[in-house]
């Protein structure tokens, strides 16, 4: 849960630090086999049935922030296994990117109704009366449910006036948009690969820390320490990520961990409306029933996924990401760049090998926030410098569901002021793919369709660290402080004409 500092936020930002560490420091890599007995020292476990199960989880915990793949349970390997092909500065990811620590796995049950100790065993007892099923009997004295006949609709829980009866459901599978969580034929929770669309809801909502994703906190590093200029490219969602970081230190902050200088990804949003909302005056309604936004590469794979009939009705216009690598690339070829944000999925569209050129690494604000403890970085002491102001209000606006809408909106006014522009949009996969059936269904021809795959957008991504509230404020208190507020007064939009689309 974002936000919570709890037992798993403790482990994940001590395996970022530590990996952070092993890069800064130039410490063999063999040392990972260490890591374990630091993170969890002494004897006794304090989160798990065992200290060895709790050191094993972290062995692959710190082997996939390498950007290795989890080892095989019934094979013996070292923790260091294969590190040498991670120890160096480019490496694009494996297939999967996002995938379950099977032995940390707490086999959860998929779905269950559950009477508990709250039944009263009432005279009444409406529970059996609505069952559909005739599941429900009292024994003594109390509500019994016969998992044999139960079909989970939840009818007796709706009915119980002292509410004790409950549903529980897997907390991965239940945030799961796409259905791609299932069990293994051990009751561990399994990921369809074919399925899943890299938004790390699962990574988040499970709590025993099973579900992980690949990282580039060391390669990024090796980069940063070359004589190669790295530059950091900030996601609008970066408001108020880093507790006491103001926007004037951002430039600073990121510079003492070594990267040459940053920009911010809501410039390349600016010219990301612009394209969209030309694209929509072209195409909607004449060429296309509807056009939906290309933003969140979670929400578009999802489209593509399940309404391959309507794919083309995703706008082909570049996300921010890649508009701002393009941009800063432009004129300086041989840097790299890095995109730090709050999205698991923007690592996947970074390997795409139309994006590698472009984009070579993408780093969470989690996994950052490693980067400055590794690298003892203290807000407090650093300078202040020039704020982050080359971006609309609008474009920064983009980190909040809705606000991508919203901004095509105003730069299709801007363009042809009598043009009348309907909107929906949609925020969490499940609702993403309802508007896309309202949609395929021809009830939103003509409109815009904004989709986000993490509920809330991408202030509540996988990657973030502060509760989606508190985001939700940071984010209005920096889009005040942009220079202008809408899109269409960038001065990027001319280099925009010399940059072609791209096939994603």
């Amino acid at each position: 849960m974002r936000g919570l500092y709890s037992s798993k936020t403790k482990i994940r930002h001590q395996i970022f630090t530590e990996i952070a560490r092993l890069a800064y420091e130039d410490r063999d890599p063999a040392q990972l086999e260490e890591l374990p007995y630091k993170i969890l020292p002494g004897e006794v476990a304090s989160y798990r049935e065992s200290i060895f199960l709790e050191r094993a989880v972290v062995g692959e915990r710190l082997r996939v922030a390498m950007g290795m793949s989890l080892r095989k349970i019934s094979e013996h390997a070292p923790i260091s296994q294969g590190v040498e092909a991670s120890v160096i500065e480019e490496k694009y990811y494996e297939p999967p990117l996002i995938n379950v620590i099977k032995f940390a796995c707490n086999s959860c049950a998929e779905k269950r109704v559950l009477v508990t100790e709250g039944c009263q065993g009432c005279l009444e007892h409406p529970c059996m009366e609505v069952c559909p099923k005739g599941a429900i009997s009292m024994v003594n004295g109390k509500s019994h449910i016969d998992e044999e006949k139960c079909i989970k609709c939840g009818k007796c829980a709706d009915a119980c006036p002292y509410n004790a009866i409950i549903r529980q459901e897997r907390p991965c599978a239940k945030a799961c948009g796409m259905g791609a969580i299932g069990s293994d034929e051990y009751g561990r929770a399994e990921i369809d690969q074919e399925k899943c669309v890299s938004c790390g809801m699962c990574l988040v909502s499970c709590p025993f820390s099973a579900i992980v994703d690949k990282g580039q906190i060391y390669q990024t590093i090796m980069a940063i320490k070359s004589k190669t200029p790295v530059y950091a490219i900030v996601a609008p969602a970066v408001a108020g990520q880093f507790e006491g970081l103001k926007n004037t230190q951002i430039r600073s902050a990121f510079q003492a961990l070594g990267f040459t200088d940053i920009r911010e990804v809501a410039i390349g949003a600016d010219l990301c409306t612009i394209e969209e909302a030309k694209d929509f005056m072209d195409e909607v309604p004449e060429k296309l029933p509807f056009m939906a936004t290309s933003c969140c590469p979670a929400w578009s794979m999802m489209a593509k996924k399940m309404f391959p009939k309507q794919a083309d009705c995703i706008s082909m216009a570049l996300t921010p990401m890649v508009l701002t690598a393009r941009l800063i690339k432009q004129k300086e070829p041989n840097c790299k760049i890095v995109f730090v944000g709050p999205c698991a999925a923007k690592k996947l569209e970074a390997s795409r090998k139309t994006i590698r050129s472009y984009v070579d690494f993408v780093l969470t604000f989690e996994e950052v926030a490693g980067m400055f403890d590794a690298r003892g970085v203290d807000f407090a002491e650093l300078p202040e410098g020039e704020p982050l102001a080359r971006a609309s209000a609008d474009g920064r606006g983009f980190a909040a569901s809705g606000g991508v809408a919203a901004a095509v909106v105003k730069a299709v006014k801007r363009m042809d002021p009598s043009r009348e522009v309907k909107i929906a949009s949609a925020d969490g996969l499940q609702n993403c793919k309802k508007m896309l059936q309202m949609a395929k269904a021809g009830k939103y021809n003509g409109y815009l369709l904004e989709g986000m795959a993490c509920p809330g957008g991408c202030i509540a991504g996988a990657g973030t660290i502060q509760p989606i509230k508190k985001s939700a404020a940071s984010l209005e208190k920096m889009k005040k402080e942009a220079a202008f507020e809408e899109c269409m007064d960038t001065v990027y939009e001319d280099r925009l004409k010399s940059l072609e689309h791209l096939d994603l």
